[in-house]
């Protein structure tokens, strides 16, 4: 006899997939070089009276949406690969539109690239806006006539826009090396602030201790994607963050107040503030359960005393890991695909049925939806139904407008492009409004078009495109979702008895405490996030939802008796110094 595993079904949100958010910290940046990375081109072919050409520069002056997050040095490498991507999937665009003109072929060459586009990008963590705005570009080529002898010409408009995009991505770098690595820390900081205010337990203290542990881990993350040469600025940012480490593991003796001074001083454009070792705070030496001595005396390494040298060692050690390979990182992704590439044809295929002339707007809805879980993706539908809803009012208002001639078009479109942008971090559905009349203007780029069609033919096909894609997304279910939480759990008690032991020995070597203190508290970020992308799921076994909460709890005792082991807490029972730390310089 068999015993049946519980299952359960999730209520699917409606109204509070549309609540609206606080507006990205990042909106502007965006916005503006996306405008930057359009509007030259777009304005050269008015001038040369080819305005038909500016729909394959758009495709590379859009790769300036990506990688605002990173560090220069990754975001070099980041932006040249997007623009890469790019030039890959239009190459097999509008190679495919030369050879063939039957729909249902384009349609099924469409949905596989959507597939290999999202799951690429969510393998390399390349976004936002990640597959969404590649599809877009290879997909609406698919349905343009090419001939073979045009599509040189066309990829060399496109390579040369992506060139350019990536020059306005790069262009902040002279003014401000340090400002992605610099937001990073202080919304770590922020974070960690935030957990200090709420540390009386219960379940928004647990929510807030997550997203500062997220937050921080990303911070470090940042870091260390910022090149191999540290700089003085660099320690400053690592010392902050072994700051917001410190307040993670004694947010009751945390100083919130004191973190986000911190925190504004680093947003700004001054000096980083200099912490000092917070292991010195009290102004006399300290020795650590090993009985080092830590009064700053020490040998110097890298312009710092002892303290701030043993501090930072975990992070040359995690510089020398090589990354996880990117093979083993697709196989969780399959579902996924399956989902994206099943779901965009079904959604194409529909809609040639129904006797449209651009099922690539169905094909596109569709491979906007797949997110990591069922939930999500149910949200992220009802928000491009309601956005794309309004959106085609909001083109049948500027229509007229755009259509007073090609600068009023190329303005139109780049006052949307700064729209969606400036928008769409407050909720998809929001930049959705402004999405919506942008593809839609496109579309007028080689000649006007009836407005009415325009417009029918978009509400028809974003209907059909959220139906039958959220469809598919239900019937391929994502039956690895538990196993990825059990080995999540598994390697957090690992990494949990591996810092344990190191914290327990006296003869542990700084980088080697350091470097298992930050491979713990990734790992208890990735279990979160395991966790958290599996309960979104529509129909599955019950998740070990106990044991996760215990896991995270003893490696939040683990984490922080590693940081005590350190120095950089005083032991139990005797009086803190944290708050008593340096302030912050400007």
């Amino acid at each position: 006899m068999s015993s049946a595993t519980p299952t359960r079904v999730r209520r699917l949100p409606v109204l509070g997939a549309l609540r609206l958010g606080r507006p990205s910290e990042l909106w502007f940046k965006p916005a503006l070089s996306v405008v930057a990375a359009v509007a030259p081109p777009s304005l050269l072919l008015v001038v040369l009276g080819r305005l038909d050409l500016a729909a394959y520069t758009m495709a590379g002056s859009l790769c300036a949406l990506y990688a605002h997050n990173r560090p220069y040095a990754a975001r070099a490498k980041v932006l040249a690969w997007v623009v890469l991507g790019m030039l890959g999937g239009l190459a097999v665009a509008l190679l495919a539109a030369s050879l063939t003109r039957n729909a249902v072929v384009l349609v099924t060459v469409g949905a596989l690239l959507a597939a290999v586009q999202k799951v690429m990008c969510d393998a390399t963590r390349v976004g936002p806006p990640a597959h969404v705005i590649l599809t877009f570009v290879s997909s609406a080529a698919l349905f343009v006539p090419q001939t073979l002898g045009q599509v040189p010409g066309h990829l060399a408009l496109a390579a040369a826009a992506g060139a350019w995009a990536w020059l306005v991505g790069m262009a902040p770098a002279p003014l401000r090396p340090h400002g992605p690595e610099r937001r990073a820390t202080a919304q770590a900081l922020d974070a960690a602030a935030a957990y200090a205010e709420t540390a009386r337990g219960g379940e928004e203290g647990a929510g807030a201790r997550s997203a500062a542990y997220a937050a921080v881990h990303a911070a470090w993350q940042t870091l260390l994607a910022a090149g191999d040469r540290p700089s003085t600025a660099r320690r400053a940012l690592e010392r902050l963050v072994v700051r917001a480490e410190v307040a993670l593991a004694a947010a009751a003796d945390a100083d919130p107040a004191r973190l986000r001074a911190w925190a504004r001083a680093v947003r700004g454009t001054g000096r980083i503030p200099r912490t000092g070792d917070p292991r010195r705070d009290d102004g006399g030496p300290r020795r650590t359960d090993s009985g080092a001595r830590l009064d700053g005396d020490g040998p110097r390494q890298d312009g710092g005393p002892l303290g701030e040298r043993d501090e930072l060692v975990g992070v040359a050690a995690e510089r020398a890991v090589a990354p996880r390979p990117l093979w083993s990182r697709l196989g969780p992704l399959a579902p996924v695909a399956v989902r994206s590439a099943l779901g965009c044809a079904l959604a194409g295929y529909v809609s040639l049925a129904l006797g449209a002339d651009r099922p690539y707007w169905a094909l596109v809805t569709a491979a906007s939806l797949y997110q990591a879980n069922i939930t999500l993706t149910w949200s992220r539908a009802v928000q491009r139904v309601v956005g794309n809803l309004v959106g085609v009012l909001l083109f049948a208002a500027v229509t007229p407008v755009a259509q007073l001639g090609p600068l009023a078009l190329v303005l139109c479109i780049l006052a949307c492009n700064f729209g969606a942008e400036a928008l769409i971090g407050r909720n998809y559905w929001l930049g959705s409004v402004c999405v919506t009349p942008l593809a839609l203007l496109v579309t007028e780029l080689p000649g006007y078009q009836p407005t009415g069609e325009l417009v029918t033919d978009r509400v028809v096909d974003t209907l059909v495109g959220a139906l039958v894609g959220f469809v598919a997304a239900v019937a391929v279910t994502d039956r690895r979702a538990g196993r990825r939480v059990e080995r999540a759990l598994t390697a957090v008690d690992h990494a949990r008895e591996r810092a344990a032991r190191l914290a327990a020995d006296p003869a542990a070597t700084p980088a080697a405490l350091e470097a298992a203190r930050r491979a713990l508290a990734a790992a208890v970020v990735d279990l979160r996030a395991t966790a958290d992308a599996a309960a979104g799921e529509w129909w599955q076994r019950a998740l070990p939802q106990e044991r996760v909460v215990l896991a995270e709890q003893a490696a939040h005792r683990t984490l922080a008796a590693t940081v005590r082991r350190q120095g950089l807490l005083p032991g139990p029972g005797t009086t803190s110094t944290y708050t008593h730390t340096e302030g912050a310089s400007p």
